[in-house]
């Protein structure tokens, strides 16, 4: 478990002020996996009752650029945020409940890198979705009953 002062000293390493609730916020998002911005919100309320959802939107911003944080925004759902990053990883994601989890690339290090056609680009990330039931879901679909 990562302690406030290794998260002040992320946001130091990243040029960020550190603040208390830049702080709560990357805490929040190691807490909950692939957490919408309303979980977060509560979790950092949860520790600093008076922070404003402006401050945790900023702070979610601040995060994501830097890279401490990652946003991901699956088709149709609101954007989501994790504390995994800089693996060009991937998702999967249940078309019957939303749960999100995390799925490493098939084969090696980032092999979603190489585009058959790169028009150009210089490739530094590749996001791709998959999406499915998952055991619970398929477990209630095959006894018949749907969520």
């Amino acid at each position: 478990m990562t302690s406030a002062t290794e998260y002040a000293d992320q946001l130091r390493a990243a040029d960020l002020r550190v603040t208390r609730p830049r702080i709560a916020v990357l805490g929040a998002v190691h807490a909950h996996a692939h957490a919408d911005t309303d979980t977060i919100i509560r979790a950092v309320r949860a520790e600093l009752p008076d922070v404003s959802h402006q401050t945790v939107y900023d702070s979610l911003n601040a995060l994501t650029a830097v890279g401490l944080v990652r946003r991901i925004q699956p088709s149709g759902s609101v954007a989501r945020y994790e504390s995994r990053v800089g693996d060009n990883h991937h998702h999967i994601v249940c078309r019957s409940c939303g749960e999100i989890a995390d799925v490493d690339c098939a084969v090696g290090d980032a092999p979603c890198l190489t585009a058959s056609d790169d028009h150009g680009f210089a490739i530094d990330e590749a996001e791709v979705i998959y999406w499915g039931l998952c055991p619970a879901c398929v477990a209630t679909h095959m006894s018949g009953s749907h969520p």
